[in-house]
């Protein structure tokens, strides 16, 4: 059962126990697409979608990025961090779809992923929920990672 990192010998959950490691820069950018029908795209000018509730754009880059601060409370077994950065960057693409980007960094002895992850996938949920009065035909496509450095194994997608 040692497969998983998070199961004890037995198979209990169990917290990662990092204390013997080392502090090194670590850093993780995740990717979230959001797929928007033709009406919500209608309403999309000057870099942005403005509702009565604001900037759709701007309002989920500050989601994520509380939401990344909070991962550790959010994940089970996940080690509570401190963020030395997280900037999101939202864009449209040429196929009715927005793509947030979301990267993570800290000085710490494990890794800041799942902070990435979270920030990319709570910035599209705040842009489905700013737009659902304008349509329920939203839909997030997909959530994943990108790049992480820093640890025992770096990864990038190709």
């Amino acid at each position: 059962m040692t497969d998983f990192s998070h199961l004890d010998d037995t198979g209990k959950p169990a917290m990662v126990d990092i204390s013997a490691k080392k502090i090194t820069l670590r850093t993780a950018a995740a990717r979230s697409i959001v797929v928007l029908p033709e009406n919500v795209l209608e309403m999309f000018a000057n870099g942005d979608i403005q509702t009565k509730k604001g900037s759709v754009f701007q309002t989920a880059i500050i989601g994520g990025i509380m939401a990344a601060k909070k991962t550790g409370e959010l994940i089970p077994l996940c080690h509570p961090l401190g963020l030395d950065n997280c900037e999101i960057k939202i864009e449209m693409n040429g196929n009715n779809e927005i793509v947030i980007d979301c990267t993570t960094t800290i000085e710490a002895k494990t890794g800041i992923e799942m902070e990435a992850l979270v920030g990319a996938s709570i910035a599209a949920l705040t842009i489905y929920d700013m737009c659902k009065a304008i349509s329920h035909d939203i839909v997030i496509k997909e959530t994943k990672l990108m790049m992480k450095t820093g640890g025992k194994n770096d990864f990038e997608r190709k």
